[in-house]
């Protein structure tokens, strides 16, 4: 297992740069509205990272994050809207997302379909039989216990800051201290090499998938409950983010590299830029451009290491 703590210092230094230049133009970024604000904003991108993390580290790629984000918070909302225990509803949102990821994982590991094509017939497919299940409709009418899990906005943030970070500390230490943690980074730095060390490298593979899902679904979950109403086309775009940050954070898309703090950084790197823009009185139509940049200087140097090594 490598594990490469420069990357992470590497982003740590450019947050505290991006915090000193907020803090020389516009103090107001560090208000607590605007932090609640961010961290409400990037709890699904979070959650789906930490299990993108998990599959790029196993050597493969799921892009259809977004689309089990969407399917995941639909279901939540079904079950909900019909009446019935939220707790219900939670548990049919994260069975959603792991049956979704096992699917996945079924296709890469045992059928044998690069993981770029069965997730990318996966983000297309589920997209499209999400917009002809709901007719492009919002669920409706979910009952009042739903929003916030019926707590006050602010019970709800103090919460979910205390659930994400123990969440986090929970996957950090099984990647870092746990056989299957141990056996996800030998799978995706060498899946013959791992085999012939015990381990079953198609088991692996699909188990990422199935974490990936549910992950996913969690997240979904986290952020449905914001809103009193739940979109049948959310989670576009999530994909990416999610990737983005694993990438920028340092896991390695050929697999066998990547932390979990590395990935939460990337998170709250890119998930800072855009507001960061507008205080900065910046358009925001650049952030996808810095985005791009950052997420290009990662790679390049991940491939300048690689060939130096």
């Amino acid at each position: 297992m490598t594990i490469r703590p420069r990357r992470e210092t590497t982003i740590a230094f450019a947050i505290a740069a991006l915090a000193a230049v907020l803090a020389a133009v516009n103090r107001s970024y560090f208000s607590s509205e605007n932090l609640i604000d961010l961290l409400l904003a990037n709890i699904a991108v979070l959650v789906a990272a930490l299990g993108a993390t998990l599959v790029i580290v196993a050597g493969e790629i799921d892009i259809s994050i977004g689309s089990i984000f969407a399917v995941s918070s639909v279901a939540a909302g079904v079950v909900a809207a019909a009446g019935l225990p939220l707790s219900l509803a939670a548990l049919v949102a994260c069975a959603t997302g792991a049956f979704l990821g096992a699917v996945n994982g079924v296709l890469v590991a045992y059928a044998g379909i690069p993981s770029i094509v069965a997730t990318l017939a996966a983000m297309i497919g589920l997209r499209d039989a999400l917009r002809w299940a709901t007719q492009g409709a919002w669920i409706e009418h979910l009952p009042a216990g739903f929003q916030w899990f019926g707590l006050s906005a602010g019970s709800f943030t103090v919460m979910i800051a205390v659930v994400l970070a123990l969440f986090v500390a929970l996957v950090g230490w099984m990647t870092r201290r746990t056989w299957v943690g141990r056996a996800i980074y030998a799978t995706g730095s060498n899946a013959e090499g791992a085999r012939l060390a015990g381990i079953d490298p198609a088991a692996i593979t699909c188990g990422v998938f199935v974490a990936s899902g549910l992950l996913t679904a969690f997240g979904a979950l986290l952020n449905a409950v914001r809103f009193n109403q739940i979109p049948s086309n959310g989670g576009i775009g999530l994909e990416l983010k999610a990737i983005a940050a694993s990438v920028v954070g340092g896991a390695a898309v050929t697999g066998g590299r990547g932390t979990i703090l590395g990935t939460v950084l990337g998170v709250v790197l890119l998930g800072a830029i855009g507001p960061a823009l507008t205080f900065m009185g910046v358009s925001a139509y650049w952030e996808r451009a810095i985005h791009g940049a950052i997420i290009l200087t990662a790679v390049s140097a991940e491939a300048f290491r690689s060939r130096r090594a």
